[in-house]
This record gives structure tokens, sequence and C-alpha cells, in this order.
């Protein structure tokens, strides 16, 4: 006998009537028209089903601390840092975790099952570092929690930051970060760009930089982290978040670098919400966007996720752990509006997210994790529109959150009893699908 029978759902993909059977945790068949017992039968009527979010760029060791010790009256990027190196000497071990832990929480919530998290390595004590980690350990049962060594005030610039990161990585810190455009010099960012992969490859781990967070279409780190990917094999390990500066930098010389990327096998994760928000900061008008070529290196097969970065911390006041929030603003930014693109934007905060995270047993598939989310949508696009309903969250066949179905009363004169915001359009079934 089955352990939960899952039928009527439809699928990101646009199949629909699909049953998910799952036995031990794991997924053992997806199939149209399934009737098999089961100790736990759930219709889906229509409704999609989908693999769990994964948000592969953020910083736990800041999250929920937004007013401590006071606010970011500029909004700006450099003042987010240095509010954070304010903030540093009054943190507590305590603290850390329980801000962590409370995140974590809402992540569920919202189907939210997988993050990485940069996490700030600048301090000799290394004490966001030993909270993260014991965050990870408490969440392992129910939240996939990827931690990268970051080193927010400059692996050079910092004494002894390499050594420090170094540290880190003996404790169990799973990824090598960077952060080269904060280094001194643009010559000093490409050398710490060259040491860190070096030690990743070295170690054997991945490699996820913040890569050229900078409005300075010369900040251009990303063509030496994708130079050092290929010299030491890091394909497929390699990662560059934020690459604001893409969207600065003339065409001529982006008609070079994309392709360089994906000859690398570098992955790209922008993070929307943050993106617009730091990056113009200080022009007038014409005022820019900031976020990457998202379009553009997704054309060019380079994998693109989104991050969310930033839950009411120094850097910024708003969130709630929601990816599809992520991905609404990403498919504005990126004026990603047609089917196909929201569709990519959806995959951004999933699939692709996953790939980038290096995830095993991800997606809904026979011989899977039985790991996913049912949402009050139809299709990926009005999931997207809606930022819909968390209706049930599995983690490996166990239900781990479910929220009521979103129907609001109305008493107007002629018109229906309630609304659930659904339309009568359907978008055609995407091609092979």
């Amino acid at each position: 006998m089955l352990d939960l029978l899952i039928t009527h759902a439809t699928l990101p993909d646009g199949r629909s009537g699909i049953s998910v059977a799952v036995q031990d945790g794991r997924i053992v068949e997806v199939c149209e028209g399934l009737l098999a017992p089961a100790h736990e039968t759930m219709d889906a009527a229509g409704q999609l089903l989908s693999p769990p979010f994964c948000d592969p760029h953020f910083h736990m060791d800041a999250t929920l601390s937004y007013g401590l010790p006071r606010v970011n009256q500029s909004g700006t990027l450099l003042e987010g840092i240095a509010l954070w190196g304010e903030l540093k000497p009054l943190l507590t071990e305590e603290a850390l975790v329980e801000r962590a832990l409370t995140y974590c929480d809402w992540a569920v919530a919202k189907g939210l099952l997988a993050i990485r998290s940069h996490v700030d390595t600048s301090d000799p004590s290394l004490l966001p570092v030993k909270a993260m980690l014991e965050v990870k350990r408490r969440v392992a049962p129910y939240l996939d929690l990827q931690l990268v060594a970051f080193p927010q005030d400059g692996v050079l610039r910092s004494p002894g930051g390499l050594d420090n990161l170094k540290r880190a990585l003996d404790l169990g810190v799973d990824v090598v970060g960077g952060i080269p455009h904060f280094e001194r010099t643009m010559a000093d960012g490409a050398m710490s760009v060259k040491l860190l992969c070096e030690l990743a490859a070295e170690r054997g781990l991945p490699v996820d930089m913040h890569c050229d967070e900078s409005d300075d279409p010369l900040s251009r780190h990303i063509e030496t982290l994708a130079f050092e990917t290929q010299r030491l094999g890091l394909q497929g390990r390699a990662n560059g978040s934020h690459l604001t500066s893409m969207h600065s930098m003339d065409n001529y010389y982006v008609s070079k670098l994309i392709p360089l990327i994906a000859e690398a096998g570098v992955s790209a994760v922008a993070n929307p919400l943050i993106n617009i928000t730091l990056q113009g900061r200080h022009d007038t008008y014409p005022k820019r966007r900031g976020m990457t070529r998202v379009p553009e290196l997704m054309a060019a097969g380079v994998s693109v996720a989104f991050g969310h970065d930033c839950v009411m911390d120094p850097w910024y006041s708003l969130g709630s752990g929601d990816m599809l929030e992520v991905a609404h603003m990403g498919l504005h930014v990126a004026q990603m509006t047609s089917q196909a693109g929201m569709r990519q934007c959806f995959d951004a905060v999933t699939v692709n997210a996953a790939k980038v995270m290096g995830l095993e047993g991800y997606g809904i598939a026979a011989g899977h994790d039985a790991s996913f989310v049912l949402l009050q949508a139809r299709d990926p696009i009005e999931a997207i529109r809606l930022r819909a309903t968390r209706l049930k969250v599995w983690r490996r066949g166990q239900l781990l959150a479910e929220t009521a179905p979103t129907v609001v009363q109305l008493s107007l004169p002629g018109r229906p009893s309630s609304t659930g915001f659904l339309t009568a359009f359907r978008p055609a079934r995407p091609a092979g699908g």
C-alpha cells in the first residue's frame, strides 16, 4: 500500500490529470489516472503541484535584524555594509540562531525547502558561521540549508580574511564565496577570484561569488570567474551572483562576455528585489534598473536562477520568504512578460535554482524525493500572478505545512457570493509539455 497518492494534479510542464504515488519518502510513479490503495489520498482538483521553491542566494545571518542598531537611511549597498559592521559587535549566537529559525519557519510555510545562505566570515570569532552551522543542524529534518563562506569585508581587504574563510570551511561550510568588487583595487579583486577558485578546486567544493554588484560597467570580475572556472575545471560548480554591472556594460563587450560565461559552465543568480532596490541609487534620470541581463543569459544557455538575497535586514526592509514574489519582480524588471518568459521566471525559483545548488533527487519524477508544493493556481503563470496560496507543503512524503484556500466572500448586488481571483483565460499548453 502506498503512503500517499495525489490525484488530478497539474504539473508545471502543463500535464494535467496527473497522479503522484509516494512510498517511503520517494516518488514511485507519476502518470495519468493512477488508482491504487494508499494510507492517504489527496485530490488536487486540477491545482498546480510544483517541486519546492529554492533560494540560491540569501543572507540568513543578517535576516530579521531590521532596525538593529539603526535603519539604513540612504538605502544604499554601502550603508548596508557599514550598518552590518556596526551590528556585528552586538551579535550573540542565541539571537542569530533564533532569528534564522524563525525565517526558516516562514520559508517552510511558503514552500521554500532549499536555501543557499552566504555567511560572513570576516570576524575572527566566526560567530555567524557557528550560529548558522547550528541552524543547519536543527533544520536538516525539514529544509536543505547550504552555507557559503562569505568574506563580507573582502578576503584580501580585511586582515586575516583568507585564514578566517579557510577556518569556516574546516568547520563544515559547504561553498567558497567571495566579493571581488569590494576589494581595494581591481587587481586585488581579480586576485581574490583566482585564490578562492584555487581553494575551491583544491577542496573539491563549489564556488559562489558576489560578483560585480555595482553600477560600474568596468567591474568585470565575472570574466575572471569564467576564466578561472575553465582553467581549474570547475565547470558546473561555479556561480556568479548579482552580476549587476552587466546592466551598465556596453553591448559589444557583453556580446563577448555572455558566450564566455556559457562556455565556462558558470551559472548566474539575479536577485530582483534587491538589485532593483540597491542599484541605480546614485542616478538621477535616466535611472538604471540594475538587474543583470537575465533573458540574454538564458538565451545563451546559461543556468539563471533568482534569489531572495535579503529579508528585513540592513539592506532591505521587506520580504517574507516568498519566492513567487521574487519571480514576480524578476519578470517585471526583465520585461519577461511573454508566456514563455513568465514560465522561465517560475523555473528560476524552482528547477534552475535547484540546479545552481546542485540538489539531488529534485523534481516530480519517479525515483526522486517526494517533496512538493500544492499551489492554489492552475499553472505557473497564475501562481506568479497571484503569489498563490501554498495549500500543502510536503518534504519526503511528510506534510510540513498547510493553508486554507484563499476565498473572499462578497456582498455585491447581482454578483457572485465569492471570488478566488481566477480567470477564464488558460494559456495554451507549452510545446513539448
